[in-house]
């Protein structure tokens, strides 16, 4: 499960905490604790800087750590960068409870959406009634809706630079660099590889990158059955941080059937591949 620690950054740090690794649905059973069963979302700590990517189920957690002082205290300022708007990566914005409050402010940003689905319009139809009971009009927050074009370099200010890419999913989907203080995280998840290929888009991304997440969701003997439903393999993942050089790859979007037994094997089975690899599990927290 997420951690509560409210880590106090100096103006250099930089750092990745995993508040949701699941893909596609949310788990609750007891055999998926020690890797957690919230989806996606992430928090990136750029010195006093909050980025947010991804509002899945694992949101809301975040929200509470950023109200009870995980925010550098006072109002919260931050940005939520939205990969897609699939309903497991946006579930969470309706139980963010910073969105509720006034003084807060955020940026909302999200890549190549057709005018009628940009992510304001998501957020309405998300909570219609009856699918649920109060419209977003509700948020009391600042909310700016910043869309993009994919492939664009956002420059939040001098030292955070954020590059991104268009990813192989259906719909669509932006994978993210971030590149801070001479490091680098990069977050690529709902993607499909091609089988024999190497996704170029992918490797000029995350060249030389310090941190690299990446879509794992199934073994190679589950994507057999599973090609283009826009997800990929850990073993694809591992591929792609050796051809672009990526210091640490880190497996993401855990199918929702793997229990924790099934995440170990998986585990033991990329650090064969890749030495130094990592599995994401909730609350856990990387550096560069």
């Amino acid at each position: 499960m997420a951690s509560n620690e409210i880590l106090q950054c100096d103006r250099g740090d930089f750092y990745v905490r995993f508040w949701g690794v699941r893909g596609s649905l949310s788990v609750s059973d007891p055999d998926s604790i020690r890797y957690g069963g919230n989806t996606s979302c992430l928090e990136i700590r750029c010195g006093d800087r909050v980025l947010m990517f991804d509002a899945g189920s694992g949101l809301r957690e975040l929200g509470n750590h950023l109200l009870n002082g995980g925010g550098n205290g006072g109002a919260v300022d931050a940005d939520l960068f939205l990969t897609h708007v699939h309903y497991d990566h946006v579930c969470g914005i309706p139980f963010f409870a910073p969105f509720y409050m006034p003084d807060n402010k955020f940026r909302v940003w999200a890549g190549d959406l057709e005018p009628e689905l940009k992510a304001d319009k998501i957020f309405e139809e998300l909570m219609t009634a009856p699918l649920f009971p109060v419209p977003p009009s509700v948020f009391q927050a600042d909310i700016d809706y910043r869309p993009f074009n994919t492939g664009e370099r956002i420059d939040l200010n001098n030292e955070i630079t954020i590059s991104t890419a268009s990813l192989n999913h259906p719909n669509g989907a932006t994978g993210y660099r971030i590149d801070f203080a001479g490091k680098s995280i990069c977050y690529l998840t709902d993607t499909e590889h091609v089988a024999g290929e190497v996704d170029n888009v992918i490797v000029d991304l995350i060249k030389d990158a310090d941190i690299a997440i990446y879509d794992a969701m199934y073994t190679d003997e589950e994507y057999a059955n599973c090609v283009g439903f826009g997800h990929s393999t850990w073993r694809a993942g591992a591929e792609l941080c050796e051809a672009a050089n990526v210091k640490t790859f880190v497996a993401f979007h855990h199918e929702p059937g793997h229990n924790d037994d099934v995440m170990d094997q998986i585990k033991r089975d990329i650090e064969k591949t890749r030495p130094g690899s990592v599995v994401a599990q909730e609350g856990m927290i990387l550096r560069p």
